[in-house]
């Protein structure tokens, strides 16, 4: 777990190029926060020593001066869209969001439905929001967008938008996700300023794709795997190219949307201050790097993690073949294969010598402790008791829970509960563990090296119930699996 990013070099280079873009706009700034405001766990994980709040904390630091707007698609609401990192809904991180900027005394001033054709899961949620005292807007699908400028930018594209009511200097408009529409809101926001005769501007504040590393960079690949499902493109900006003879790194909507955005701001002051889709942007994070190598390295890993996640998805039916393709590209182009994540092979190796399911965990350390499939226990179990002991220093043959202990939950599980599978599941083998701990001096210890297993690897050779994954999710333990069921069936 070594850092290959210095996070308090980045808080204050980044700070300084916001207040500075700031500046340029004298009465009203809508600046786009891309990537996760509030938890970016993405960022974290490919640029190691990258704290997930980062952003959060400048943000503060213009609290008096800043609300925030959340935009939300309708056809996420529509589809149910999962937050893979949290494990809940678009929409229910729209709420978790607003709770956890207003604890940081932040103002949530409004939501924008954006991509909005009178979905009937968008209108129960907007009533749901309002009845919450939130004030919510709607925009629309235009037709042809971004190409066909004569609509967008005129009364019957962005002006047929709901106007969204802002009281402060600096609007931060943010998302739970990619693809959520938030520059299509602030350049219509822009646009009824415009009419309104108020010179809005505009910023972009994105982590990813960084551009001023290379376009195969494994840091900047692993940005397209995070967006597989929305199948964006790294690509060379070829309007700073032209503007500067100038390489930088950007990608295909923000180039795609670039032209409309020049055309707004001429009508909104005469000229677009922005050259290129690179010039909207204040990010700071190329400069951060300080060991390319370990970044490189853990871009390689995020990709092997998003590459298992989509194999996951197909096999469980949810998923997408061109995803897995797109992938699988990824990989290539990163110099990487599966085996790179060393739990991988030792958790296949385990299932080769046991005939059953097992498990592998890495230890931040780099040891690799394994779990086997047993009478009592289902690997991902064992292979938790397993860490911890290790953790712990406890010997492996001692026994932090009875097995005396363990049939008796059994038994409520099979013959009370109507459960077929008599192995426990991960969150019930930790509460045993914990009721152990009461008398056990070896429970005790185990137990308390739960927190360090944040950050850890692991690797099932079957996919988990979704009971074991969120187990998996709450321990921070980066949690991949093989693309197959344990049993066959319909």
């Amino acid at each position: 777990m070594r850092i290959g990013f210095d996070n308090e070099k980045y808080l204050k280079m980044q700070s300084e190029h916001i207040k500075e873009r700031i500046s340029h706009f004298n009465n009203k700034l809508y600046l786009e926060f891309g990537g996760k405001l509030f938890d970016d766990y993405h960022a974290s994980r490919v640029l190691p020593g990258f704290q997930p709040d980062s952003k959060l904390r400048m943000l503060k630091q213009l609290a008096d001066q800043a609300e925030i707007v959340i935009a939300i698609s309708a056809a996420d609401i529509e589809k149910n869209k999962i937050r893979q990192d949290l494990g809940i809904t678009y929409d229910m991180d729209v709420l978790r969001l607003i709770e956890a900027f207003k604890e940081n005394g932040l103002y949530v001033g409004s939501v924008c439905i954006t991509q909005y054709n009178k979905q009937e899961a968008a209108d129960v949620f907007r009533k749901y929001l309002e009845s919450l005292g939130i004030r919510v807007y709607v925009h629309y699908i235009i037709p042809g967008y971004p190409g066909n400028l004569g609509l967008i930018v005129s009364d019957e594209g962005y002006g047929r938008n709901e106007f969204i009511e802002t009281s402060r200097p600096l609007v931060v408009v943010t998302a739970p996700g990619p693809g959520s529409g938030k520059m299509a809101t602030c350049l219509s926001q822009l646009y009824h300023e415009y009419k309104r005769g108020i010179n809005a501007g505009y910023a972009k504040f994105e982590t990813f794709p960084i551009w001023n590393i290379p376009l195969k960079h494994p840091v900047n690949l692993a940005y397209e795997a995070a967006t597989a499902d929305l199948n964006d493109v790294n690509m060379i900006d070829p309007f700073h190219l032209e503007a500067y003879n100038e390489t930088t790194v950007n990608y295909n909507r923000d180039v795609e949307i670039f032209p409309v955005l020049q055309a707004i701001f001429e009508k909104i002051i005469g000229r677009s201050p922005y050259k290129s889709p690179t010039d909207m942007g204040v990010n700071m994070a190329g400069n951060c790097i300080v060991d390319d190598a370990v970044c490189c390295e853990a871009s390689r890993q995020e990709i092997i993690r998003r590459y298992y996640k989509s194999k996951d998805a197909l096999a469980s039916g949810s998923g997408k073949e061109e995803e897995v393709y797109k992938l699988e590209l990824l990989l290539k182009q990163a110099k990487a294969t599966v085996e790179d994540r060393r739990v991988v092979p030792a958790a296949m190796a385990r299932e080769a010598e046991t005939g059953a399911p097992a498990a592998a965990l890495e230890l931040p350390d780099g040891r690799i402790i394994t779990g086997k499939t047993s009478e009592l226990l289902g690997a991902s179990s064992a292979l938790l008791l397993n860490a911890l002991k290790e953790l712990a220093g406890v010997p492996h043959e001692t026994h932090v829970i009875s097995p005396s202990a363990l049939r008796p939950i059994q038994t409520l599980k099979t013959k009370y509960l109507g459960s077929k599978n008599p192995r426990l599941h991960t969150d019930e083998t930790l509460i045993a563990l914990s009721i152990s701990a009461v008398k056990n001096e070896s429970a005790r210890k185990a137990l308390e090296m739960i927190p360090a297993l944040r950050g850890c690897q692991a690797h099932i050779s079957v996919l988990l119930s979704p009971v074991d994954i969120q187990e998996f999710r709450k321990l921070s333990i980066e949690l991949t699996c093989e693309p197959k069921f344990e049993k066959s069936r319909i």
